[in-house]
């Protein structure tokens, strides 16, 4: 089965007025391939959300980095679910390792917030991965079921969900895990997928790679062939993030 390549671009807690302006129109300016190549959406901080919207161009889309696990109300500093299907924002990231490590998310309440959003209407790209303990460990595969598992037990239709392979010791270190690495990983998701939910959704759901992304490493990645795409941090506010998802047409010739 043909798994459209997909591109996200993670901004992070970076950013203000005038800078988003230049990113936004070096992507708008941007010659890339067609939508039917490669799906690209990028993730501005929330307060940028509806001026991102307002300037980037129709072919591109947009995600919020988070949402609340469930409708809102006293949930001071939050954003729910309802609010982004609200302002026509149609992705959301939930369970990046930045979320987990530092503000201790577990695996049940990412599962939870997969969920809820999907219930709401939202597509969600769900992070997976594991620490530099867990990999010298020889615990990659655990860890990373576990947390699968947990999106697993509350989700029954995986048509709006793509896994993003985020190895946390190769995020903003500048270390990254060779292709063989993360085809690897790769592989072993889709096979945990086949094995724990169904021979389609390992067949159709695309698992896309994030740790330090660049526009040097890209086209090796890209061409690995449980590699659906990748999940860009720093390397997504700078003009290599064109070079990225360039490099979805490796998968087009493959």
């Amino acid at each position: 089965m043909s798994r459209k390549f997909f591109v996200g671009g993670n901004w992070k807690c970076n950013g203000t007025s005038d800078e988003v302006k230049k990113i936004v129109s070096a992507l708008n300016e941007a010659e890339v391939p067609s939508e039917d190549v490669v799906e690209v959406v990028v993730s501005p901080p929330f307060v940028f959300l509806p001026f991102v919207k307002s300037l980037l161009r129709s072919d591109f889309h947009i995600a919020a980095q988070n949402c609340w696990v469930r409708k809102g109300g006293a949930f001071t500093g939050e954003v729910s679910a309802e609010m982004l299907v609200n302002l026509k924002i149609p992705w959301v990231i939930l369970g990046h390792s930045e979320r987990r490590l530092l503000l201790n998310e577990s695996n049940e309440f990412v599962g939870d917030k997969v969920a809820y959003a999907l219930s709401q209407g939202l597509k969600v790209i769900a992070c997976v991965g594991e620490t530099l303990e867990h990999r010298e460990s020889g615990s990659t595969m655990a860890i990373v079921s576990e947390q699968t598992k947990a999106i697993a037990d509350q989700v029954s239709n995986w048509d709006n969900v793509v896994l993003a392979y985020e190895p946390v010791w190769a995020i903003g270190t500048g270390k990254v895990a060779t292709p063989a690495q993360a085809q690897e990983v790769h592989f072993e998701l889709r096979k945990w997928l086949q094995q724990n939910v169904g021979a389609e959704v390992a067949a159709s759901t695309r698992i896309i790679y994030g740790g330090s992304v660049n526009g040097a490493n890209c086209e090796e990645l890209a061409a690995q062939p449980d590699v659906d795409g990748f999940l860009v941090g720093g390397a997504s506010l700078k003009p290599e993030f064109i070079d990225i998802i360039k490099s979805a047409t490796l998968k087009k010739t493959a």
